[in-house]
């Protein structure tokens, strides 16, 4: 299997920060893995069918 893995920054949370490019590969990726900084908008910007993966740490809690 192959494929790639890009690391894509939202800014601090609006999502009308995300660069033009960033959104492009936010809505090709077959999953996204964020935490709970990322605006909702911006994951509603994904593809149907992507797989949504939260990876919180807060604290001592995990929340996923």
């Amino acid at each position: 299997m192959s494929g790639k893995v890009y690391l894509v920054g939202a800014g601090p949370g609006k999502s009308d920060l995300i660069t033009v490019r960033g959104l492009n590969i936010l809505r090709e990726a077959d999953v996204v893995i964020y935490d709970y900084l990322v605006d909702r908008q911006i994951l509603d910007e994904t593809k149907d069918g992507a797989e949504l993966i939260c990876c919180d740490t807060i604290g001592k809690k995990r929340y996923s």
